[in-house]
């Protein structure tokens, strides 16, 4: 159990299945890099479906508020004194922030000259906002059944209140991806999604505690930082074709070397007529 009240650690055989899991789903992403048809890139929506994706980012961010104020509001009802309790320092935070505000800097660079001002300033902020969702989505599906202290009256409600709301955010916020002319799949995608998640499987065979020691905390960055690697790559141009010699027409090479030879009947006293040899 973590000191501060966050998530419970995985001991035992947890620890040793949810490694084994995290390791089988990123052999799975790697297999998909290899064998898959890439690179893809992603379908715009139209001006409706532009229109569709905003407003469910939109809502899924007021839902969770909503929600998190009712979560916030019954643990100070349950935990009052331990809610006075000085919060620990957060050291994942200043390398989340550093590393959106790189990854914005770097998109915009990044597409000069393939798109205008406004759409690489949307790349960026698009990329900068999916990248910690990267991290994010798979990293709460591990630890929500496991937060801790529980809230009364029945834990499971307030779970559900607060990480379904999380999830539409993470999900809505990779569906924003859609919006950048940019965002292509290829293999570097799904290598550094499955390296982020080999490093999730170290972590859990340490117990997947809370980022308050050093190891915790260094396997966090770690796979933070793996994160907006993954993201990146949706955004690298394409490479251009090598160059290949011309080749030759084919009616060229159906040309004989040289003409056809002909003698002249002039040394025959008939005339000036002439027979192909």
């Amino acid at each position: 159990m973590t000191q501060y009240g966050t998530w419970v650690s995985y001991g035992g055989d947890a620890r040793i299945w949810l490694a084994t899991g995290l390791l089988a789903v990123a052999g799975g992403t790697t297999l998909a890099g290899i064998r898959l048809p890439l690179p893809v890139r992603a379908t715009r929506p139209g001006p409706a479906g532009q229109a569709a994706m905003i407003l469910a980012w939109a809502a899924s961010i007021v839902a969770f508020l909503v929600g998190l104020t009712v979560y916030v509001r019954q643990y100070l009802h349950a935990y009052e004194l331990s809610a006075r309790a000085a919060a620990p320092k957060d050291h994942i935070a200043p390398v989340t922030f550093t590393a959106a505000l790189v990854l914005f800097f770097v998109i915009v660079i990044i597409s000069r000259g393939s798109l205008g001002f406004g759409a690489r300033l949307l790349s960026g902020a698009v990329g900068a906002m999916a990248a910690p969702m990267i991290f994010e989505l798979p990293f709460d599906l591990i630890v929500m059944a496991r937060t801790y202290p529980p809230i009364p009256p029945d834990p499971a409600v307030y779970r559900a209140v607060f990480f379904v709301p999380l999830l539409l955010i993470e999900i809505t916020t990779l569906l924003l991806l859609r919006l950048s002319p940019m965002v292509r799949l290829t293999r570097a995608t799904f290598f550094s999604f499955a390296l982020m998640l080999g490093v999730f499987a170290v972590w859990a065979l340490a117990g997947f505690g809370y980022p308050s020691a050093p190891l915790p905390t260094a396997l966090n960055i770690a796979s933070k930082i793996l994160a907006f690697v993954t993201a990146l790559t949706l955004f690298l141009p394409r490479r251009p074709a090598p160059e290949q010699a011309p080749q030759p027409d084919s009616n060229e090479q159906a040309q004989p070397a040289s003409p056809p030879l002909y003698a002249g009947s002039g040394s025959s006293g008939r005339g000036g007529n002439c027979s192909p040899l």
